[in-house]
């Protein structure tokens, strides 16, 4: 039989316990914990966050800056931490960034919020499922009370529904504060739908999840409804701007959107962007953010054309960016110090944090498309060089 991983019943994150962990690995696998074992925060902060604790993983956080935004509750200058492995990344993001100061800051706005979940309900057949549908409807108000007496913070803002066969799909849609919600809405819904069973005969049973949330994955309906906040970054871009940081036009810039946007229609990818999962990877990680949720985030629409003065318009929609600035990850030690360098940690801030992410990943596709195009009179590739020259730990 397996030998057990040590545990205590009665705390689980004290020094001994982890040390018991830490000796029970290293005599398994004959390996020696030199780094993972050190760190410089109190274990027990980490109740909540991670079991059966033995040690931490110490990732390079790298800073980009100034990120000039302006947002609605973004306003002014940032500089964004970044935690990656990637060489090349941080450097990229800041000639975009470059890019956004010198053209007078990226305009960002928080367009919809609803983070969901999406109980599924079983029926004899769709004509009890349409009635039940029709229930839903009239009874909303109700529901809504029934949702919100667990928590002070949620809100249930809408019920989409979806009937097919003789299962009525929903989506309990709520605003969440500076929680990401993904909890907070997991028990606003149960003790709704536990109401909805003691109150309407004819359902056979539900299921809390029936999947129409799309959580940590993409999907259309997360596409058109959002999932999290919805928001959107746009900025003008002087051609000589264009010119002088990433020797590039408008009317090239444009042309390549364009190839992003058909190959994205032909391969039936998530979006016509070009790597927006890089920049929002490297702050959730810094940031104490759900790494699942990338699922979600990577999903967005580029959109841009040539100004009438021949200037570069440019607008990137993220239609699921799910981030918080209190509670979950976001309190633990280094997670915290991140936050608090943007002025994002705690209640009220969330808005914030969501902007200034959504003008990262602008610096980093401006950047990233203009790299990857070859110059055919020298015959160089700045993408190809970049990686050759700073992306290769030899």
């Amino acid at each position: 039989m397996s030998a057990k991983i040590p545990r205590s019943r009665e705390n689980d994150y004290t020094g001994e316990i982890i040390a018991e962990r830490q000796q029970f690995l290293e005599e398994k696998s004959g390996t020696t914990l030199n780094h993972t074992k050190h760190y410089s925060f109190d274990p027990e902060s980490m109740e909540g966050n991670c079991e059966q604790l033995f040690g931490v993983a110490q990732l390079p956080i790298g800073v980009a800056g100034p990120l000039l935004v302006n947002g609605e509750h973004a306003q002014g200058e940032f500089y964004v931490p970044m935690a990656t492995i990637e060489g090349t990344l941080i450097a990229s993001y800041n000639r975009g960034m470059r890019v956004i100061r010198e053209s007078g800051g990226v305009t960002t706005t928080v367009v919809s919020e609803a983070m969901q979940r999406a109980p599924a309900f079983f029926f004899k057949n769709a004509r009890d499922g349409r009635d039940f549908a029709q229930w839903l409807r009239d009874n909303f108000e109700v529901i809504k009370a029934q949702a919100e007496s667990t928590t002070s913070v949620g809100k249930l803002l809408e019920i989409e529904i979806y009937p097919v066969h003789n299962i009525v799909y929903t989506r309990f849609d709520y605003s969440t504060g500076d929680a990401a919600g993904q909890n907070m809405t997991g028990m606003a819904t149960f003790v709704a739908c536990e109401w909805i069973r003691a109150n309407y005969q004819k359902l056979r049973t539900y299921g809390l999840s029936g999947g129409w949330d799309s959580e940590k994955k993409t999907s259309f309906v997360n596409s058109l409804k959002g999932r999290g906040r919805k928001v959107t970054a746009e900025l003008t871009i002087p051609r000589q701007v264009l010119e002088d940081v990433l020797r590039t036009t408008p009317e090239q810039l444009r042309n390549s959107h364009g190839v992003n946007t058909l190959s994205a229609y032909l391969t039936g990818a998530s979006n016509n962007a070009a790597h927006p999962a890089n920049g929002l990877a490297a702050l959730y990680m810094a940031t104490g953010q759900d790494m699942a949720n990338i699922g979600e985030a990577n999903q967005c629409s580029v959109y841009s054309y040539v100004t009438s003065s021949g200037d570069f318009y440019y607008s990137i929609t993220l239609p699921a960016l799910i981030m918080a600035s209190f509670g979950g990850g976001t309190n633990l030690a280094t997670q915290r110090e991140c936050l608090e360098l943007m002025g994002c940690f705690g209640k009220g801030k969330a808005y914030k944090l969501l902007e200034i992410a959504a003008g990262l990943v602008v610096a980093g596709e401006l950047s990233l498309v203009s790299a990857a195009r070859t110059d055919r009179e020298t015959g160089t590739n700045e993408w190809v060089d970049a990686h050759e020259k700073l992306g290769r730990n030899r």
